[in-house]
């Protein structure tokens, strides 16, 4: 296991109560002392925290296109990837059977470990603390608020990240007289129309279909979830 002060640099947090991060990285394998009391507290801060987030920093959203957003910013994979990514696995204790069944890169146990981890935070430094590492750590995922900003955008990085092609939009029709046109314009994910939508101009009607687009994805990536 790897000094917990390179985490604390890693996550832009450097702990008062140690303790707390300590607790935080013992999976139950390793004793009665662990993380899962931390772990319930943390989901819910994670949750709160990218609520406001998205409250705050996307104004444009709808009340169900946030909880669809939020959806895919919490769920287990999302955590997953972002624990890989800081090498949260080297740092867990966990007893000798565990870490050599994989648990270093079990998804749950990272996962867990993680919500842990900002649980931690959240008790250590208070809800601004744990505001503050969940930017750090998620800012790939909310930089430029693109689902809001840039639909365009995210919708591609969206589907680059899943390993599909890049979308591609259509002009479904033109109506209306010359002085009020109507354009409407489907949005193609690998040669299949995923969400179509009608504008004023063909830019706004791509705009909204791809916004349509990564909606739907989102939300049926969020139910395979469940």
């Amino acid at each position: 296991m790897q000094p917990i002060r390179e985490l604390q640099e890693t996550i832009g947090y450097t702990f008062r109560n140690p303790a707390l991060l300590r607790t935080a990285l013992t999976h139950p394998s390793h004793g009665a002392r662990n993380n899962q009391r931390l772990e319930f507290l943390g989901d819910a801060v994670l949750e709160l925290c990218v609520s406001r987030l998205l409250f705050e920093r996307t104004p444009v959203l709808r009340e169900g296109d946030m909880t669809r957003t939020r959806a895919a910013l919490v769920k287990e994979d999302t955590l997953y990837a972002i624990a890989r990514g800081i090498r949260l696995g080297q740092y867990i204790n966990m007893d000798k059977a565990c870490a050599a069944g994989g648990g270093r890169d079990n998804k749950s146990i990272l996962s867990d470990a993680l919500e842990a981890v900002l649980a931690g935070v959240f008790l250590d430094g208070g809800l601004d603390a744990a505001d503050t590492v969940i930017h750090l750590l998620w800012h790939g995922l909310l930089k430029g608020d693109s689902a809001a900003s840039d639909p365009k955008g995210a919708l591609q990085e969206y589907l680059q990240s899943k390993g599909l092609p890049t979308p591609t939009y259509v002009t479904l029709e033109e109506s209306g007289p010359a002085h009020k046109r109507r354009f409407q314009v489907g949005v193609l994910i690998d040669g299949a129309e995923a969400a179509r939508a009608e504008a004023s101009s063909k830019k706004r009607a791509e705009l909204e279909a791809a916004r349509l687009a990564l909606n739907l994805m989102l939300k049926a990536g969020a139910g395979n979830e469940a």
